[in-house]
């Protein structure tokens, strides 16, 4: 029988790892956190000094979690990083969710992370980009593609409608957030892009 791979998304911060241990529970799931998965497996290739974060080796990550989707006694897993259309095989992906939050409401959430200056804005300028999206986009195929705007949502609020899309109770759709056009309608736009076109 074929294991459902579920994938969540998101920029950092957004709340990826909440939801997905939450989600976890609820469909008594194998969980992933990819951070925590490439440190406990030998599969950081190295360091980038300047955005201050590891080098994933994604071909021996991959090669990796096919072993485990093989392996593990369990019908559904449950895939946390915000590269995990990246690194997981298309063929064993059933679905990704690319959890998506207000620039504004992330960047509050970030600057309580304590994420400052380069960090925070290259995160946020990822956010307003819809970089995640797009990578999803490029990797997997769109009926796959479940983009979700949790903005203001509680986490159990984002994990009932996760589920309700996994069994066809609400619709698996994307390409309907538009931060750019939101900044600009608030009267960000010029103060955000001035802080990320220096980084």
């Amino acid at each position: 029988m074929k294991k459902t791979v579920i994938l969540i998304s998101g920029t950092p911060s957004v709340g990826k790892t909440t939801i997905a241990q939450k989600l976890k529970d609820r469909l008594n799931a194998f969980y992933i956190n990819l951070t925590s998965f490439a440190k406990g497996n030998n599969l950081i290739s190295g360091f980038d000094e300047k955005r201050q974060t590891a080098i994933i080796a994604e071909e021996k990550m991959r090669k990796k979690i096919k072993e485990i989707v093989n392996s593990v006694n369990k019908d559904i897993l449950i895939i946390d990083g915000h590269y995990a259309a990246s690194v997981v095989p298309k063929e064993y992906v059933t679905k990704i969710f690319v959890l998506r939050r207000n620039p504004i409401e992330l960047k509050n959430f970030m600057e309580k992370k304590e994420f400052r200056n380069n960090k925070l804005w290259e995160n946020l300028e990822s956010e307003i980009l819809d970089v995640c999206l797009i990578e999803s986009l490029c990797k997997l195929e769109e009926s796959k593609i479940c983009e979700l705007d949790i903005t203001g949502l509680t986490v159990d609020e984002v994990v009932n409608w996760i589920i309700a899309i996994l069994f066809d109770k609400k619709k698996c759709e994307f390409g309907k957030i538009d931060w750019l056009k939101m900044l600009e309608t608030k009267g960000l736009l010029d103060q955000y892009l001035k802080k990320i076109t220096v980084i």
